[in-house]
Parts: C-alpha cells; structure tokens; sequence
C-alpha cells in the first residue's frame, strides 16, 4: 500500500534543509582553501592534482555505499537517514576544527580523506532525507530550499575569507611570500565546524522522519536476513545492470561531462595559484582573490538559476546547456589576461550561468528518459559521471601541468577553458528527450 505523504509547511521545509547550510560551507571550503592550504604547506603546483584524490574517491565509494545502507535501516529511536548524516557532521566538523593546525602536508592531505568520507557519508542520505519527507506536489519546492542553503553555504564560506583577511591579515599578507598558514583563516574553519553540527542538529530535531510502511519493513528485515556478502553486493549488481541498460543519451552526456567536470577540478585547484603568477599575489592575497571569485559565481549561481527556467523553456534545455558551457569556456580563457583584482570579477558572472546549467538542466534531461522505478539508481550513474573524470584528473593532470604546461598555472586554467570548449561541442550531440518541455531541475548539490 502507497504511503500518502503529509503536506508540509514553509517553515517545515525551511528546517529540513537547514542542515545543507553546513554541509555546503564545508565543501566551500574545501573548493576554495584546502588547496592553498597545501601551498602553504610547501606543496608544489604539480602535485596539488594528486593530493585532491580524496574527493573522487570517496564521492564514487562512500556515498552510493551509504545510500543503499540506509535504504535498508530503521530505528524507531533514531530513524533511517539521521544516524548517516548526523555521524558525517559529526566527522567534519572534527576535522574543521584541526585543519588550520596541521603541521605538516601529510596530516592536511589526511584530513581531507577524513573530511570527504564524513561530508559524503552526511550527503547522499540527507538528499533522500528530503525526498521521503515531502509529496510529489512538494518536490519541487523542498529542492528549491536545498538549493537555495547549498548557494548560501558555499557563499558564506568564501566571503567569510576575504573577510577575515581584510579584518585580521596582518604582516603576513603584506610579505612577499607566506609559508605558513595565517592566522586569520583559522577562523573560516571554525565557523564551518559549528556549522557543519549545528545546522544538522536543527534538522534532526525538528523534522521527524517517517516510519517505513509494514511492506517496507518486511523487504528491510528480508534483506537484514541475507548473508552479509549478499546484503554488500546487492547495489552493485543493481548499478551494473542498470549501466548495461542505459539510455544512449546517457552515454553522449557522459563525454560532456568527462570534459566538463575534468576542467572545473582544474579551476578549483589552480585558480588561487594563478593570481599568484599572474598578479605577483603572496599566498594569502592569492587566496582571498580566489574567494572572491568564488562567491561572485555563487551569488551568480543563484540569481541566474531561476532565470533559466523561462529560457530553457524558450530556446530547449540542450541549447542553454550547450550555450553555458562556451560561456564557461569563455571566461576561463579570458581570466589569465586580466590582472585587476576587480575586473577579473567579471567573467565569473558567465562561469556562474554555466555553473547553474550544469547544476539543474542534465538532471531534468535524464529524469525524463530514464524508467521511474530506476530514477534513482540512474542518478546515482550521473554522480559517477561527475567524480569518475575527477579522479582521471587527480591522476593524470598532475604530469600534464608538469611536463607539457610548464607548471604554470595561467596554461593549466587556459587549458580548462579548452576543455570547456570541448565539452561545449560534444553538448552539440545531444538528442534532446522528445518528452522535453523546457523544464530543469534546480541543483541538488555543490558538491561530489
């Protein structure tokens, strides 16, 4: 029997996504500081690549494990979905706090491993926290909300750098190097830890979850019943089958994507490295140039995402998709050449609608070719899509920007606009589903 859903209120919805808040100003973080905390750390542009590996992986591994765990839990104390996330808070923010401290790169690349198992573990149960709660009908509204506090979390965190650099940098900013962390970015990281438990906290307590239905929890205590290697290799026989079966169209968008998201972890690594290089910024300057960036795309993220609405509607989801990633491309190429700390603002608002497109408009195109009782293993295949050409480039780039780019990071941010550019043409490819009536879905997430 079909469980009917009740209807929720505005603030209901509001509390329940709450926890998204802390979660994104995590990953913002990690966008934006982790890598010139390396740098800081003695760690050389070549291998910034490789010491990124965390996220990949444990985006590929952590978050489907998780999810099909907690499809299969009930507590009556404690729910299906709490535990997971509540736990990944808990883990983040432990490592929040001691980031800043790390004395040595070892000890930072660890904590990152840390960090990503415990914002992946709170991630992919949180997205189907919201979902079990809400009714169709509210579906699109709980998804604007998440949205909405993944925008504002990732925003909070870069602005809180170039902040508290401008309030409390010191000597240090105005040397003509920096070889240890400054003090100042010590508190972004404390304020993300706070986050990172408190926010989730408020969704734990205020939003209870709903008891599994008596055919729900049959299926849990049948397959509780299984020999633990049949219960452990159940979603993955389930995510192979389901490759075997995908739609072509999946497969083209697989190739924008192994360009698209290969390029963006080449942003998201050597922008703060470029300024160093193109406007002699010392470390910490480069670092709060590169948060600046980041919230102006954000900011950006989320005015234009409403806006695309109406134009996909108008022009068709696969010409605004397609459309972004040049513009993309474009502001990518146009970055290196500009060396005014304000002008080179500018291009994000391009780099901020093809964040937005690559965000929503991919996500409604496979949800209407894909069958409903599959839905969420196929969008489980599109998050591999993403971290699988992640963790190409974690591996391969590193050699790349070394021996062909010169270990310049203005070719290694040249060389994502390429890829951009590719990934534009190969979007050119793209059989747009029949069904498609212009709509897109908002984004689910700002992270792996």
């Amino acid at each position: 029997m079909k469980l009917t859903k009740p209807t929720l209120t505005f603030w209901q919805i509001f509390n329940m996504n709450i926890g998204f808040l802390g979660i994104q100003y995590s990953f913002g973080l990690q966008q934006t500081a982790v890598n010139p905390i390396f740098s800081f750390l003695g760690a050389h542009p070549d291998e910034l690549p490789l010491l990124n590996l965390a996220g990949p992986v444990t985006g590929l591994i952590i978050q489907p494990i998780v999810g099909a765990i907690s499809d299969k839990t009930w507590s009556p104390r404690w729910g299906r979905r709490k535990p997971f996330f509540l736990i990944g808070a808990l883990l983040g923010s432990l490592c929040l706090f001691a980031f800043p401290f790390s004395p040595a790169l070892w000890f930072a690349v660890g904590l990152l491993w840390i960090l990503d198992v415990g914002n992946n573990m709170a991630m992919e149960p949180y997205r189907a926290f919201v979902g079990d709660k809400l009714p169709e009908k509210q579906m699109s509204l709980g998804y604007q909300m998440q949205s909405l506090f993944v925008g504002a979390g990732i925003v909070l965190a870069n602005a809180s750098i170039f902040l508290f650099q401008d309030w409390f940098g010191g000597a240090e900013d105005v040397a003509d190097t920096a070889t240890s962390i400054p003090k100042w970015l010590y508190y972004s990281f404390f304020i993300g830890a706070v986050l990172s438990v408190t926010t989730i906290l408020w969704s734990v307590l205020r939003t209870p979850e709903i008891p599994p239905s008596d055919e729900e929890l049959e299926e849990m205590k049948l397959h509780n019943s299984r020999p633990l290697k049949d219960r452990i290799r159940a979603p993955f026989l389930e995510i192979a089958e389901a490759i075997k079966q995908m739609p072509k169209f999946m497969w083209k968008l697989s190739a924008v994507y192994l360009f698209q998201w290969y390029a963006l972890f080449i942003y998201w690594q050597f922008i703060a490295p470029l300024f160093v290089e193109s406007m002699r910024f010392n470390q910490s300057q480069a670092l709060s140039q590169a948060a600046k960036m980041n919230t102006t795309y954000n900011v950006s993220t989320m005015v234009i995402a409403l806006v695309l609405v109406p134009l996909a509607a108008k022009f068709g989801s696969k010409k605004v998709y397609t459309g972004s990633l040049f513009l993309t491309g474009i502001a990518m190429l146009s970055i290196p050449y500009i060396h005014d700390p304000v002008l080179v603002l500018f291009p994000m608002v391009l780099f901020g609608i093809g964040w937005a497109a690559m965000m929503g408009i991919p996500y409604s195109m496979v949800s209407k070719i894909v069958p409903q009782e599959r839905r969420g293993v196929y969008m489980g295949i599109l998050n591999m899509m993403i971290v699988i050409p992640m963790g190409i480039q974690t591996l391969s780039f590193g050699a790349i920007v070394k021996n062909l780019l010169g270990n310049s990071a203005i070719n290694a941010i040249l060389f994502a606009g390429v890829f951009f550019v590719i990934a534009g043409v190969l979007a050119l490819r793209l059989k747009e589903p029949k069904t498609d009536n212009g709509d897109i879905a908002m984004p689910l997430s700002g992270g792996h």
